[in-house]
């Protein structure tokens, strides 16, 4: 005889392992939404190089530690490599030790956030308010005076010293 909470595990993986996959595929608020900068594929690939391309408009990760931005310690404001909306200033920048450009702080109304499935479980997604790039993640482990670690891809991002 099989055990009721057995049989409710098995239920549940199955539930869960039909659900992921669904979720996954889901695409990130940020794709569905209007922006002030609205180009068509064809025209973000001419502006972007390849690489932040596929950062930017695909969501793709840069390898950690590859960005000379991670290590950029100038004033200076951090712009969106897609339309040069301004993001973050040089003033909220810290050292978070992950490899990749870290901020505990955007500029007002400079960036946008979604959640994102892509690897099975919940992440918030940041994106540029101005023209949707995805910029990296955010999460609850940064320094004060906000606590959050605003995680971005140095190919997303271009520096402007002051």
């Amino acid at each position: 005889m099989t055990h009721p909470t057995s049989r409710r595990s098995a239920i549940a993986w199955l539930a869960a392992g039909i659900a992921l996959p669904v979720l996954a595929s889901c695409g990130s608020a940020a794709e569905a939404k209007t922006f002030k900068v609205n180009l068509t594929d064809a025209e973000w690939k001419r502006r972007l190089s390849p690489a932040s391309y596929q950062v930017l408009r695909h969501e793709d990760t840069e390898r950690a530690g590859s960005s000379p931005l991670d290590h950029e310690k100038r004033k200076g404001t951090f712009l969106c490599a897609g339309c040069a909306n301004e993001l973050y200033s040089s003033s909220t920048k810290f050292n978070s030790g992950t490899g990749w450009p870290s901020f505990y702080q955007p500029l007002a109304g400079a960036v946008g956030t979604s959640t994102d499935y892509k690897l099975g479980y919940p992440r918030t997604e940041v994106h540029c308010a101005d023209c949707g790039g995805h910029l990296g993640h955010v999460f609850k482990d940064g320094p004060p005076p906000t606590g959050l670690r605003y995680c971005m891809n140095g190919l997303a991002m271009k520096f402007r010293p002051a």
